[in-house]
């Protein structure tokens, strides 16, 4: 049963960004509250007991995923927890290349003139690169254009380049280290893995450090060993205090945001889970 759903899932293409924003917040909660205001509407001008459930719902729904404090406790009970590795480690564990993962890119940035990687897939790829240089083993990475930049085909839309397109030329340049593999052709996740796979295999490397961040590493991690990879955690980019205690408590938006991406990656463990 598992099995249809993660193909089913895997076949939906375009449709996952929509599906993703209509169940998570604050798309979610706010239809939850539509939802109740009419049917407090129709109820007029008696009361309506499900109508006001609705609403509480929503707002405390809205209010509790957009506090940074949420987010720290479903990253530390929501998700498997990686802790970090060090160039050691991974020496030790002769490991054959890093692999760093996209996180998206920002289509409108006039600063530069071109769309640029995006600040998560440039945290990302910093410190892949910082683990390169310090254990001297090749640098790969992993993206194309996702789901919600293709266009009808499945293709990237005019003007949107590949994730690995950017990468190969920011990663030199910025960080000087040079990419040694690219995958410029997955939409998501589970592409991230097979294509990556198949240009690793191809060169004979099995054994790979996978750089992502902490909260995308579970499901990322699951995706490549279904490959046949073996694969060594290195999670960055962990979830964790923004600010004081009781104004974390509050509701912001990088509350909001933190809360949002880890109830995607736990949404896609469970739905994808077999």
């Amino acid at each position: 049963m598992m099995e249809t759903l993660s193909g089913w899932l895997m076949g939906l293409g375009m449709a996952k960004p929509v599906l993703t924003a209509l169940v998570l917040p604050p798309l979610g909660p706010l239809m939850g509250l539509l939802l109740g205001l009419g049917m407090l509407w129709r109820a007029r001008p008696h009361a309506s007991g499900p109508g006001r459930m609705w609403v509480g719902l929503s707002v405390a729904a809205l209010w509790i995923f957009s506090c940074q404090s949420t987010a720290v406790w479903l990253a530390r009970h929501a998700l498997p927890v990686f802790d970090p590795v060090t160039p050691a480690e991974l020496r030790q564990k002769q490991v054959d290349m890093i692999v760093v993962l996209g996180g998206g890119i920002d289509l409108l940035a006039p600063e530069y003139g071109t769309p640029q990687l995006s600040p998560v897939s440039m945290e990302r790829l910093r410190y892949g690169a910082w683990l390169a240089r310090e254990t001297g083993l090749p640098l790969g990475f992993a993206g194309g254009v996702g789901w919600g930049n293709a266009g009808a085909t499945g293709t990237a839309t005019s003007g949107v380049p590949a994730e690995a397109t950017l990468a190969a030329s920011v990663a030199p340049r910025t960080f000087g280290v040079p990419l040694s593999l690219a995958d410029a052709t997955s939409r998501d996740t589970h592409e991230n893995a097979v294509q990556t796979a198949r240009l690793l295999k191809a060169k004979n490397l099995h054994r790979i450090a996978l750089v992502t961040s902490a909260w995308h590493l579970p499901r990322a991690q699951r995706e490549f060993a279904r490959t046949g990879l073996d694969v060594v955690p290195a999670p960055m980019g962990f979830t964790g205090p923004y600010e004081r205690g009781w104004l974390d408590a509050l509701p912001s938006g990088h509350g909001m945001m933190a809360s949002w991406q880890i109830l995607r990656e736990w949404l896609g463990l469970m739905l994808t889970k077999g």
